[in-house]
């Protein structure tokens, strides 16, 4: 069955994991995206380890779609063939340090004035303009420099750095996104445009509850760790095996909790009767209700509070989660000729997004993508 972007072409100038994710999405779409690697040995991301028959399995996975092609864009005719490429492509994505591309006559103004239906997205550490524009931008600065680090972690110790790379996804997930806005609008206007996406900016939408707290207080919103802002109960709880998450902050989750761990009298508890109380007063809260729980395995608590209908799960490990239940019925792992893969995030009922070919071989497909430049 065709994908959603079937016959779209991509030109993908990316490295490492902010472009090539975005990339990644449009070729599960069925866009056919042309990857353009350095000779000598290709997007750094095949580097990284655990490696599988000796290839990057990260690099597997969000190059996972696409064809490749090794071009050395300091030698005029390799750089003659990308050129090629982008006057027959609808979308270029790219995430070089901004002005790389503009001196090597691949910039959004050239490229434009060649292909005025060209949708071209950049993605960057900051943006390309401002005056951070020309700094480079790796995820742990990105969550640095956006507040993502400094109110993650314990309220009293060093800042935490998410163990996930959230700005490099989260970039690419918008670049994605802003194509496909980018896509419509050509539809209506014939057009292409810039995409201008940082890892910075990405990082800043995610402070949600912290920017609120920014513009309507005035203040720097205080590192919570392991509390919800404007939620009580509402965190991760040890059991006596194990941990579970716990959210009862409506008040009738709060009373059929404090029943089932055999406190009802917190209920009434002046300190703890409605949410914002207990917010106020959740250091005192904590222990009363993690003493309880500590005494009982997670299944009889999650028995317990599920039949309650208080949200509640357990704290699955990655390989865990990727085996339960759930994660199979909704086939978010499939079986590939080269073995397990995450499936493809995006859920389309008529257009399904799929894995089609695994991630390229370093300048696998180079004489077809010549052959079909030839062609036409």
């Amino acid at each position: 069955m065709a994908g959603a972007l079937d016959g779209l072409v991509v030109l993908d100038l990316t490295s490492f994991l902010s472009g090539p994710y975005c990339t990644m999405l449009l070729g599960d779409m069925g866009a056919e995206v042309i990857k353009v690697e350095r000779p000598d040995g290709g997007d750094d991301a095949r580097r990284m380890p655990p490696f599988v028959d000796g290839a990057s399995a990260p690099f597997g996975i969000w190059n996972r779609n696409k064809r490749s092609i090794a071009l050395d864009l300091k030698q005029p005719a390799d750089l003659d063939v990308v050129r090629r490429i982008a006057l027959r492509a609808d979308v270029l994505v790219e995430n070089f340090r901004p002005g790389v591309l503009e001196r090597l006559g691949l910039g959004w103004a050239a490229m434009a004035a060649a292909n005025p239906r060209l949708v071209y997205a950049s993605i960057s550490g900051f943006g390309q303009t401002g005056p951070w524009a020309a700094h480079g931008g790796l995820d742990m600065m990105a969550q640095g420099m956006s507040g993502l680090m400094a109110g993650n972690g314990p309220p009293d110790g060093e800042p935490y750095r998410l163990p996930i790379a959230i700005t490099d996804v989260t970039s690419g997930m918008y670049a994605a996104i802003a194509v496909l806005g980018a896509l419509q609008a050509r539809q209506r206007t014939g057009q292409g445009q810039r995409i201008d996406q940082s890892l910075f900016e990405a990082g800043l939408s995610l402070g949600v509850y912290e920017a609120a707290h920014v513009f309507s207080q005035g203040t720097r919103p205080p590192r919570m760790g392991q509390l919800h802002r404007g939620s009580a109960p509402y965190r991760v709880f040890r059991t006596r095996d194990g941990w579970i998450t716990l959210g009862a902050s409506k008040e009738k989750f709060w009373r059929s909790l404090c029943g089932i761990i055999g406190r009802p009298e917190l209920a009434e508890d002046p300190r703890f009767d409605v949410n914002a109380k207990r917010v106020a007063h959740v250091a005192e809260l904590l222990p009363l209700l993690q003493d309880r729980l500590a005494t009982e395995d997670s299944a009889h608590w999650l028995a317990a509070l599920g039949a309650a209908g208080i949200p509640c799960e357990p704290v699955l490990a990655y390989d865990e989660a990727l085996a339960h239940p759930q994660a199979q019925a909704r086939g978010a792992v499939v079986e590939t000729p080269a073995g397990p893969a995450m499936a493809p995030p995006v859920r389309l009922s008529g257009t399904p997004a799929s894995i089609r070919r695994p991630a390229p071989r370093l300048g696998e497909h180079g004489a077809e993508i010549r052959a079909w430049l030839d062609a036409g």
